[in-house]
This record gives structure tokens, sequence and C-alpha cells, in this order.
């Protein structure tokens, strides 16, 4: 489910080198007001959606926890998960993502949807989050595999006042690694599926 990317990107390698482009890729939408709908993915490395599989497992886990909820779609690539979280309901995704072309994308599929909701922030994710944060209650933290990046991000929600008391954090990571997270997230969740495991948490007050 998850391959090594910045920001569910990488570096672009020259046009030269990559040849002609391949046709772009399709994200569908799974339930909610835009159930069924499809939206255009980049081709650029390393980029692709959370397979419908995963997304649907973790929403069932979810089940009608969004309506009205604050959401932040960290390092954030094709956006599917803060997009499936605006069908749902939630008031506001904020999308956290580095790479402007796929920034760029993630703009025009909202509005293309007409989700109003949702602000898109082109931004490296541990420099998002050093700023002081709005309490949201649910994030969606899906780094990059094999950059250590799970750790400091997961500190950095904790402790710069980005979460609810009783917020739910979807963490994403590459099999062999056991994530370290703040003493008070309770693993409420988890699947595996390919290379990557997925684990959402629940918090309770420290």
């Amino acid at each position: 489910m998850k391959r090594q990317r910045s920001s569910r990107s990488s570096v672009r390698t020259s046009a030269a080198r990559r040849g002609p482009s391949k046709p772009p890729g399709k994200l569908r939408i799974i339930g909610g007001d835009f159930r069924r709908r499809q939206l255009p993915v980049l081709d650029h490395p390393g980029l692709r959606p959370t397979p419908d599989r995963v997304r649907e497992t973790l929403f069932n886990w979810l089940g009608q926890a969004l309506y009205g909820k604050q959401v932040l779609d960290l390092f954030a690539g094709t956006g599917a998960l803060g997009i499936e979280s605006l069908s749902r309901g939630a008031s506001q995704v904020i999308f956290v993502e580095r790479d402007t072309h796929v920034a760029a994308l993630i703009r025009d599929n909202l509005a293309t949807l007409g989700a109003s909701q949702g602000q898109v922030e082109t931004a490296d994710a541990q420099a998002f989050l050093a700023r002081q944060g709005q309490p949201v209650d649910l994030v969606f933290l899906d780094p990059p595999f094999h950059q250590g990046l799970a750790a400091p991000c997961c500190t950095a929600l904790e402790a710069g006042g980005w979460l609810a008391s009783d917020a739910m954090i979807y963490l994403e990571t590459e099999q062999s690694l056991t994530p370290t997270v703040p003493a008070n997230w309770q693993l409420y969740r988890e699947t595996q599926a390919g290379e990557s495991i997925a684990r959402l948490y629940q918090r309770v007050p420290a």
C-alpha cells in the first residue's frame, strides 16, 4: 500500500529521463456524498491513493464519527483520505502537501467536487506542525517510509496543541517499523496490507 515517497511523492526526475508520460490515474471516492466520483491523479513518482480496500476498512472503523469534525491530512498526496472525509460529513479538512503540483491538483479536485470545506496548505508537514496548532478531531499521518518521520510528527501533534482531547490518529508505516507514539495514544485498530501497517489510535487526555 505504501511506497517510499516524499509527501506521498518524490522529487520528479527530468522529463527526458522519464520518456512518454503515462495516462493519468484515477481516484475513486468510495462513500458519502461524493460516492463513485472519480478524480484524476498525477503521473508522479511514488504518488498513489490509499487502496480502496484499506480506505473502506479505515472508514468502517471510524463509522459515523466524521460528521462535523475537523480533520488534518498530513503528507496528503492525492488527498484520498481527506476527500473521503469531506464526502462523509467532515466540517473542515486541511490538506498539507509540500509538492506544488500535487497540492494544485488537490485544489482542482476540491473545486470539481464543490468541496469548499477543504483547505490546501503547500508546506512541509514537519514545518507545518511547528506552528501553534488548532485542535482537530482526526489526523491522517502517512509519511514516506524509511525516513524517520513518524515519531517526530506524532510528538509534534501531541506537543503542539493539534489534538482535541479525544482525537483519533491514523498512522501508516512500513511493516518493519514499530512506531513510537505518545503514551496517551491507545491503539484502537490495526490492519496490514502489502508493505505497510495501518494503525488507528484514540487519544486520551495526558
